[in-house]
């Protein structure tokens, strides 16, 4: 087992059920003890250089209830810090909310977009770049991904490139030319079960965007192994 110090950046609140979760399940599949990462509050605290000066690699999840299209005084700020995650050239795997915050921290648009939601597990496929890119080549053409999103991005940011889509959202993955910078906006952190119970700690999830009842929810959703192995492909390639 390797010895790689990770930041894991969270927007989410203390009492937000799914704090702890999260931190093993990025744990479980980085294959890494979850001592070996550290955790930094964006809602409170704006990065720099010492957040970054001790660890190999960046991640990003979920955000429980906050949007990336607020306009509120926190988002600007924690925009500013993305960008200089972005400038610093620390390798960053973001998903889901970070997905969708680097894309606006570096140029993108993102909007609230309820009636192109996804919950529970999608067939994601690799465009034509994805198919050649050093990591997503790894993956099948089609493959299955844990997904969780109301906002989306409609525009990627200058110097990208996107990797993966579903039949409803184009920008399903993409990664900054030229920087050790990947986004994907389904949850490879994930698996079955922990997808499962993050829904059930977030249930208005399933009455607002899956429309069915959690019961019915749950047996449409399936494993999706393929996922699961981007963010060690992605940190044996940058680190190893």
């Amino acid at each position: 087992m390797n010895d790689y110090r990770y930041l894991l950046i969270q927007i989410r609140d203390f009492e937000d059920p799914i704090r702890q979760q999260e931190i093993g399940c990025f744990a479980d599949a980085l294959r890494c003890p979850p001592e070996s990462i550290t955790v930094f509050d964006l809602l409170s605290t704006s990065l720099d250089a010492s957040h970054l000066a001790e660890v190999d690699m960046v991640m990003i999840g979920g955000s429980g209830r906050y949007s990336v299209t607020s306009s509120a005084p926190w988002m600007q700020k924690a925009l500013v810090s993305l960008q200089y995650l972005l400038d610093s050239g620390k390798p960053t795997f973001a998903s889901c909310w970070g997905f969708q915050s680097l894309a606006r921290a570096a140029g993108g648009k993102v909007i609230h977009d309820l009636e192109h939601a996804e919950l529970g597990t999608s067939l994601v496929t690799l465009t034509e770049a994805g198919k050649l890119d050093p990591i997503f080549s790894h993956l099948p053409e089609s493959f299955e991904a844990y997904m969780g999103h109301e906002d989306r991005v409609i525009e990627l940011p200058p110097g990208t490139t996107l990797l993966a889509s579903t039949e409803r959202v184009a920008q399903q993955a993409f990664r900054f030319d030229g920087r050790p910078v990947y986004c994907t906006q389904f949850h490879p952190e994930l698996t079955l079960p922990t997808l499962i119970s993050r829904v059930e700690a977030y249930p208005e999830y399933c009455e607002r965007i899956a429309k069915v009842p959690y019961d019915v929810f749950r047996r449409q959703c399936q494993a999706a192994p393929q996922c699961e192995t981007l963010l060690r492909l992605f940190r044996d390639h940058f680190l190893d």
